[in-house]
């Protein structure tokens, strides 16, 4: 007999940038094998359907068209000078996109069940309501950083007349309303930039309109937010994460196809590395990774630095000396899980860190901007599993920005690599039980398939429809 079951299609707009892209792609993997009648249509713009079929990433994604790929043209800035001008590159994410995205689903053979819409395209909930279809907001950064978001009414002005330098002087140490360890110091650089919290004001406007939101952390990570935003917001709540790129659905650990990388780390002792990486998108001062450089040369510690490209490896591999490898890439999730990786100096993006819990792994916490520093504060002050460097910031003299000196680096480094010193081993510790935590949310029974199995059966019975 011809099975009666009903197939439902979604579609899924992620913000176009790495970070985004790669977490709404791991949750749409998620969907697709939680729901067997799911086709997922995600969108992107044409260059970004380059990158990712150069990348190899069509041929990971789930068989028979379960989730595919739809373009849009590039009315957006490059992504390879996107870093030049931030500013104008999200001018055009929201004046832009919305548009091409919107011309799109007009045009699809089938009518999207849903769309599941990145928090910050502010334009993703009014698009779908203007047609009728339910909008679920997909949150990829932690449920903390979400709830200083959404409060973020209530966060005090800055003073016109004195700017956030006078609020800096007098309450950046009052913690963010509603938030029991982020203080207002954390989301100082945040904001200074006018036109980014004009545009995530009226992203956190229009989320109150949406039908529910997914989010790509966990419940037991995160269990206060997830419990304060439970109880605050006017829709479901689905904690379906860790939303990793290339994370192993049965939790085993991530792979290295790198020889020469896989060999250097098979060489080493036990967790006696110090993982590297500073992300793939914002780039911190030359003075900073110097200061970096010099420090792990004086630790002794050994490292496998991921630098981004050829030419900064070869100069952080002169200042660093010979005691680690230096590399443009990496597989980081394989990286992280290998035995001899025993910390992770991170400049705390969201989705690095979820692949540090995943691996169990320590951090030393190095933010630049945006949630990172936020990220920083959960990582040292409610999951204890690290320290936050960026407590220990000085203005340099010669224009190099605000970096971390090179003593305070060092001796960060050597003592969280130290087998013997107790507090490392305590972060280690608990960094070992939000592993396994983390493995078992995804797991049959676990915290997040049980929320994803909510979210695709709400979906199906209809109770995310317009009432």
């Amino acid at each position: 007999m011809a099975s009666t079951a009903v197939s439902r299609h979604v579609v899924a707009v992620p913000y176009p940038g790495r970070g985004h892209i790669n977490p709404m792609l791991a949750a749409c993997r998620l969907l697709a094998a939680a729901d067997g009648e799911l086709t997922v249509t995600v969108v992107v713009t044409e260059e970004w359907h380059g990158l990712l079929a150069s990348a190899g990433v069509p041929a990971t994604l789930p068989p028979a068209g379960r989730v595919r790929l739809a373009t849009i043209p590039n009315v957006i800035p490059s992504e390879h000078g996107r870093g030049a001008d931030p500013a104008g590159f999200f001018e055009a994410v929201d004046a832009k996109m919305g548009v091409a995205v919107e011309q799109l689903l007009d045009q699809l053979e089938r009518r999207p069940d849903a769309i599941v819409a990145d928090t910050y395209l502010a334009w993703g909930v009014p698009a779908g309501a203007a047609r009728g279809i339910p909008v679920c907001s997909l949150w990829t950064m932690a449920a903390t950083f979400f709830w200083a978001l959404y409060n973020i009414h209530l966060w005090p002005p800055v003073d016109d007349r004195e700017g956030e330098q006078d609020l800096s002087r007098k309450s950046l140490e009052q913690y963010v309303p509603g938030c029991s360890s982020v203080r207002l110091s954390d989301v100082k650089i945040f904001r200074s930039w006018e036109r980014s919290m004009k545009l995530t004001t009226e992203a956190f406007v229009n989320v109150r309109k949406a039908q529910c939101v997914l989010f790509t952390s966990f419940y037991e990570l995160e269990p206060c937010a997830m419990d304060r935003i439970t109880q605050a917001v006017p829709f479901p709540v689905y904690p379906v994460g860790p939303s990793i790129s290339d994370m192993p659905l049965d939790g085993g650990a991530g792979k290295i196809d790198d020889e020469e990388h896989r060999a250097w780390l098979d060489a080493q002792p036990e967790r006696s590395v110090l993982y590297v990486s500073f992300g793939s998108v914002v780039s911190m001062w030359p003075s900073q990774l110097e200061e970096v450089a010099v420090a792990l040369r004086d630790s002794a510690v050994r490292f496998f630095w991921v630098a981004r490209d050829s030419a900064r490896a070869g100069d952080l591999r002169r200042i660093a000396g010979g005691n680690g490898l230096v590399v443009p890439w990496c597989d980081q999730l394989g990286v992280l899980c290998h035995r001899s990786v025993g910390g992770f100096l991170s400049h705390c993006g969201w989705n690095s860190l979820l692949e540090a819990v995943f691996a169990g792994v320590p951090l030393l916490a190095l933010p630049v901007v945006w949630d990172q520093v936020v990220d920083a504060r959960v990582v040292a002050d409610e999951w204890r599993i690290g320290v936050n460097l960026s407590e220990q910031r000085r203005e340099e003299d010669d224009g190099g920005g605000v970096v971390v000196g090179r003593d305070a680096i060092r001796a960060a480094a050597a003592r969280l690599m130290d087998p013997d010193d107790g507090e490392s081993r305590e972060m280690r510790r608990r960094a070992a039980l939000l592993r396994e935590a983390c493995r078992g949310a995804v797991q049959d029974g676990g915290s997040s398939r049980r929320s994803l199995n909510g979210f695709v059966k709400d979906l199906a019975d209809g109770r995310l429809n317009f009432q």
